[in-house]
Formats: structure tokens, C-alpha cells, sequence
């Protein structure tokens, strides 16, 4: 399909992309060795290390340390130029192609140097749907162009927005390095350019680190030499952990525990807002399901008071959002969660012609991958069937989780009831991504809905012209006229809260948070404060 943006436009978009995307340079001041060492905690566990593996955001709290991107979030949320020094986007016989010019004088942690052709073979492993997930997400490049060692032109076939929006997508991976070791010896081995060289992993237990001298950007870097991040998904065993000393700094500080964390001398603390977004997701797929009956999905938007579990399961540590985050691409503040009215939910389902109800198989996360997940998951079951449908929870760890939720596998039936959903739509938030996988119906071997119930064409037509759009003010208004119909029509799931986090550290910690890679544990600034 032709790219509908007029030339003109496109020049408009290089321009302003080229500006506002001006990142901080590496300087040519003396930096001083890292020294000591520090031990972490992390509540979740990474499924891999390699950033073509990946399977959700947790994965980015470990890849993020070692790995890097083009285009990269600073402290205040502002995207600056990373590994690109500049990039524009331009019209080419009516496709566009983005220009990257990369850094000069970035090295991988084994010393070689970090050229175009590294983010050709990146671009090749992430487009293979053999090794990679989000194949698909590389469906709209049509050839990768080397100019020269420091320079690179993707030609798309048609507009992709949502290629902007990912941070340029991405990673630097070593090409000679990979096809030196091979696969299976690049997983176990990383190599990166980031600010952290892989030592080693014992899995669910922990993560060595240790600062990389050579790395490039001389300002916003560790300064502390050795870093180990244990492994450790309970809340009381973690926070022990820290008030004994045997960590110097946690994430995901137990919701009920962050008042007496705070108070505790010689601790500092932030509480951000995580870019997960959870929601409720309905089997509208499953033939003759309640769940294709719009009233019933909106009895259960109205059924559960997500506000009064917030307050009392996560202490008000959540914040709720209609389909997208504030200051998020697409965020329309007008648009307001259903109140919660039991009345209303009970009349809705009499209406679809279930004035008794009915059963339905409720589906919880159980592993923490974002505070009290699992307690948050059982209380809004509990209000679906206060209000006449019948959860019978069923409990999943991780993998079988995510297993269950993913369409087109091989293996026992796909989701039937509801399920307790998460899908991160990034910091900043942009849902285009998000939304062409849990909203678009699903399209075998294409990467449409992979984890999506919904079956909607309008809707369809809407994700992929968002998808195509790469001027910012147009798909903008895409993706408002988007959330406003997913909002109408309770699709692709119901919007529930996001995540807020407190992260915690010792007074001799010198930290400055980063939101990504990792939705907050990037630890591009770590260190021990002079004495």
C-alpha cells in the first residue's frame, strides 16, 4: 500500500525529528576508574539476555544494562539521540527512508567497534522470524542500505510510525562477535555496547556486572566498578534483604511496605509510574462466548471498582488510565473510566440475556512481575462475581501465563474466559505497538494480534493507519479516534491501572533513574558517593 504522507510532510518530520531529538555527547573530559562494588535486588527474573529472544518488558531490566539503542529516554522522559548521533526521515520515490548517522568511537565490551554493518545484521536476526518474536515489527523494511561505517539508510516499504515511536527499534549487536560464538554462545555470553559488561548469570539467583571503561558516553555513566543483581521475587525476603545491608538498592518496594521503608534512616526513595499497562482481557475469539456481546463486556467495566482496590490492595500505589497513559501518544483526557455501578452491570447482562449470570474461567498472574499483581488480579475476579460472573480462578506462573494468553501456538485450547492482562506501552507511552498486538484480530504468521481476542474490521483499518502514519500530528489523531472506539466498545481489553513503583537505596548510593530500557531499572547513573 502506498504511504498516504505527502513529500512536504515527510521533510517536515526529518526536521523536527532531527531537533527534537538531540542527545547529549560524549565530551572528551578525563573520566575517573570505576571503584567498589554494589549488590541489588530485582523482584523478576529475565526469560533471556539476548534482545532478538525477548518476550516481555522484564526481559528489558537485564538486556537494558548491557544492550543499547538508537534512541533512548532520558531522566525526564525526554527522547534524545543515543547511539545515533542524527537521524531524519525522508521521501525517496514516494517511500520513506530513515537516515541514521551513528556515533563515532562506540566500542562493544570486547573491544571492537561499533559500525553500520552491526546494526545491519541486528536488523537481519530481528526480522527472522526464526530467532525473533517481533519479526513482524520489521514486516514494513524493505532493504537495509550501509552508506559506510558510520552511516545507515532503512527503506521502508510503506510509512511505519510505530518504528519511530519503538526508539528507532534497534539493538546493537556484534556481528563479528555473534558469528564467532555462534547463538547459543552469544546467550550465554553477551556483548554489548552498554554501560555494563556481562560477567556472569546463574539464572533465578543472579546477574554480575562489571562497569565497561571503554564505554562511550562520559557523563552519564557507572561509577561504581562491580555490580551484582540478586534475584529475589519475595517482597519480605527482599526488603530484609535491605535492611540488613546484604543489598544496597531494591525495585518494586511492597506497597505496603513503602511508609516504613521511607522512613527508615539513610534511605532515599522514587516512586514513578511504570510504562506497564494492565487490563482485563476477554475470549471473544472462543465461538458463542458471552464475551462477544459488547454489553458484556461493558457489565464487566462497570462491575469492578478498580479505584477501591487500588486504594486498598496496592495502598494507592496505581494509577488508572483510559487506554493510554498520560502525555502518551494518543492520551485524549476526556475519555473517563467506566464508573463502577453494579446496578448498571447486572441490567447489562439481563440485557445480552444473562439475567442469572454465568460461569466463566478467570485467569491470574501469580508471579510478581509488578507489585501485588496476583492479589490485584483476585479482587477484581471477586467483583466480576459479586456482580454475576462466576470467576473460577485459575492460578498461572509466568510461562505458562504468557503461553496461554500468545495466539496461533501449538498446544492445549487458548484463553476461554478473562485473563489479567499486561502489555507495556513504553516511556513515553506510544500504544501503537501495544495495540497491533492485543487489539488487532489475529493474523496468523504476521504478527497481528499475537496476543489478541478481539476481532473488530474498523478497528483494524484504524491500527494498521496508525501503523503507516509517521507524521506525528496525523497519527496522532489516529490513535485518539482509536482509543476512543476501543473505549466505546471494550476492546482488546479493559483498561484497568498502571503501575506505580518506589525503588529504594542506601545514602552512600549515588543513583539517578533512568526509564529506559526497563521501566525504571535502567542503571545507566549507579554508584558510591565520595566520602
Amino acid at each position: 500500500m502506498a504511504l498516504r504522507i505527502p513529500f512536504p510532510a515527510m521533510r517536515v518530520l526529518a526536521l523536527s525529528a532531527t531537533l527534537a531529538f538531540a542527545g547529549p555527547l560524549a565530551t572528551a573530559q578525563a573520566v575517573k576508574p570505576a571503584a567498589g562494588s554494589l549488590t541489588i535486588a530485582f523482584a523478576a527474573e529475565a526469560t533471556t539476555l539476548d534482545p532478538v529472544k525477548y518476550s516481555a518488558g522484564v526481559d528489558t531490566y537485564f538486556i537494558g544494562q548491557i544492550f543499547e539503542q538508537l534512541v533512548k529516554p532520558d531522566p525526564s522522559q525526554k527522547r534524545v539521540n543515543w547511539l545515533a548521533e542524527s537521524w531524519e526521515v525522508t521521501d525517496v520515490g514516494g517511500k520513506p527512508v530513515l537516515d541514521v548517522k551513528i556515533r563515532k568511537g562506540v566500542k562493544f565490551h570486547n573491544g571492537d567497534p561499533l559500525t553500520a554493518r552491526d546494526f545491519e545484521f541486528s536488523q537481519k536476526r530481528l526480522a527472522d522470524p526464526a530467532q525473533s518474536r517481533w519479526s513482524h515489527l520489521q514486516a514494513a523494511v524493505e532493504r537495509f542500505e550501509v552508506v559506510n561505517d558510520h552511516q545507515f539508510k532503512i527503506h521502508f516499504k510503506e510509512g511505519d510510525g510505530s518504528y519511530i515511536a519503538d526508539n528507532l527499534q534497534l539493538w546493537a549487536m556484534p556481528k563479528a562477535y555473534f558469528e564467532k560464538v555462534g547463538e547459543e554462545g552469544f546467550a550465554k555470553a553477551p556483548v554489548g555496547t552498554g554501560p555494563w559488561k556481562f560477567v556472569s548469570r546463574s539464572v533465578k539467583e543472579e546477574l554480575k556486572l562489571e562497569a565497561f571503561d571503554d564505554y562511550w558516553h562520559k557523563t552519564a555513566r557507572p561509577t561504581v566498578k562491580n555490580l551484582t543483581i540478586k534475584i529475589i521475587p519475595e517482597d519480605l525476603t527482599r526488603v530484609a534483604a535491605f535492611k540488613t545491608g546484604a543489598v544496597d538498592w531494591i525495585d518494586a518496594v511492597p506497597p505496603a511496605m513503602i511508609a516504613e521503608v521511607k522512613k527508615m534512616p539513610g534511605v532515599q526513595t522514587s516512586t514513578v509510574v511504570s510504562g506497564n499497562n494492565l487490563f482485563l482481557d476477554f475470549a471473544e475469539q472462543v465461538p458463542n462466548s458471552p464475551w462477544r456481546d459488547v454489553r458484556v463486556r461493558q457489565a464487566a467495566a462497570h462491575a469492578i471498582d478498580v479505584d477501591a482496590i487500588v486504594k486498598a490492595v496496592l495502598f494507592g500505589q496505581g494509577e488508572r488510565y483510559v487506554q493510554v497513559g498520560k502525555g502518551g501518544a494518543g492520551y485524549d483526557p476526556n475519555l473517563k473510566p467506566y464508573p463502577y455501578d453494579p446496578r448498571k452491570a447486572k441490567e447489562l447482562l439481563t440485557q445480552a440475556g444473562f439475567p442469572r449470570g454465568f460461569d466463566t474461567n478467570c485467569y491470574n498472574l501469580t508471579t510478581p512481575r509488578e507489585p501485588n499483581v496476583k492479589e490485584m488480579g483476585e479482587a477484581m475476579f471477586a467483583y466480576l462475581t459479586a456482580a454475576g460472573i462466576r470467576c473460577k480462578v485459575q492460578g498461572l506462573e509466568y510461562g505458562a501465563w504468557i503461553n496461554l494468553g500468545r495466539r496461533g501456538r501449538n498446544g492445549p485450547p487458548e484463553m476461554d474466559g478473562v485473563i489479567s492482562w499486561m502489555w507495556g506501552q513504553g516511556i513515553p507511552g506510544d500504544p501503537g505497538t501495544a495495540w497491533a498486538g492485543h487489539l488487532h484480530s489475529f493474523v496468523a504468521g504476521k504478527g497481528w494480534g499475537s496476543y489478541s481476542y478481539a476481532s473488530d474490521p474498523e478497528l483494524d483499518t484504524l491500527v494498521e493507519e496508525a501503523k503507516r502514519t509517521m507524521d506525528p500530528a496525523q497519527r496522532e489523531a489516529v490513535l485518539q479516534r482509536l482509543a476512543r472506539l476501543k473505549h466505546e466498545r471494550v476492546l482488546g481489553g479493559l483498561p484497568t491501572y498502571r503501575p506505580l513503583v518506589t525503588l529504594a537505596w542506601r545514602d552512600k548510593v549515588d543513583y539517578t533513574p533512568w526509564p529506559w530500557p526497563g521501566f525504571w531499572r535502567n542503571l545507566q547513573q549507579i554508584g558510591l558517593k565520595q566520602p
